[in-house]
């Protein structure tokens, strides 16, 4: 018999409520749960508004990489973007929920939740080949448990594409320019847990070239990654990031003098982070 795991995102799992995030103008979604996270998906987009997972750091197991992308069956072919989407270009299946998030608690538990991710709606289309920036942003979580480890190291994190009127359009769907993630922990103080959050944007701009319906990838293009107040993510995104924003460690700024014009930090190794 299968070991019982949590379905979906589990708000009280840092001691303290933390609401999944959604959509501030009340569009609709599909809410989807899987092994200890959630996916929201907006079926105009094809794409997820939000993904919510738990980790478990103290737990956290490095295991094989296992599982085949498939589409979810609780939604129509046509509210998800799946396989057509990356076929024979230069996209590559971004994972949301990172593909080892989930996998922690027991290896049976592990290899269930970290199976799950590979699944349409949790995916969204990145600009492929790895760089320092992709390679920085595909960590923060790991740096972000390193710091939170004199808790009980655990982490809620949000990812998700910044759906933009803008993005360009591609076999159906309009390919995200930004992705933004937040990264929420708690740690005791005077006996009751307190909300420290950072938040992240991944820019591909530079990556994403589509002329006549095809996908260039200029070779000398970068992801750009930023720390930025959780605030401009809620704007940028249309997301209802709930008490996040006042948990933000970022404000007020740390070091006015590294911070861009636009006040987003520009990070070029996990050092460069600001968590308090």
């Amino acid at each position: 018999m299968a070991e019982a795991i949590t379905a979906g995102y589990d708000d009280a799992f840092l001691g303290t409520g933390l609401p999944l995030p959604s959509p501030a103008d009340g569009r609709a979604t599909h809410e989807l749960t899987y092994p200890r996270f959630t996916v929201l998906l907006d079926p105009s987009r094809r794409l997820a508004a939000v993904t919510g997972v738990n980790i478990d750091g103290s737990t956290l197991l490095d295991l094989p990489r296992t599982g085949q992308w498939r589409l979810d069956p609780r939604v129509t072919d046509d509210e998800q973007a799946g396989p057509a989407v990356y076929a024979d270009n230069d996209l590559d299946r971004g994972h949301l929920v990172r593909r080892r998030d989930p996998g922690w608690g027991t290896p049976a538990q592990a290899r269930t939740a970290t199976a799950a991710t590979f699944v349409y709606p949790n995916a969204a289309p990145q600009a492929s080949g790895f760089n320092q920036s992709k390679e920085l942003w595909l960590g923060l979580e790991d740096h972000v448990l390193e710091f939170a480890d004199t808790t009980d190291e655990r982490l809620a994190v949000f990812t998700a594409p910044v759906l933009a009127d803008e993005d360009p359009a591609y076999r159906g769907i309009r390919i995200p320019r930004r992705f933004f993630k937040v990264a929420a922990w708690a740690a005791p103080v005077d006996g009751a847990p307190q909300l420290s959050a950072a938040g992240f944007v991944l820019d591909q701009s530079d990556l994403i070239d589509v002329v006549h319906g095809a996908l260039a990838v200029p070779p000398l293009g970068a992801f750009r990654t930023f720390q930025v107040p959780i605030t401009d993510i809620a704007v940028l995104a249309g997301i209802d990031l709930g008490p996040l924003a006042a948990a933000d460690v970022l404000q007020p700024p740390p070091d006015a003098e590294v911070r861009g014009e636009d006040g987003w930090r520009l990070l070029r190794a996990p050092e460069d982070v600001f968590l308090g």
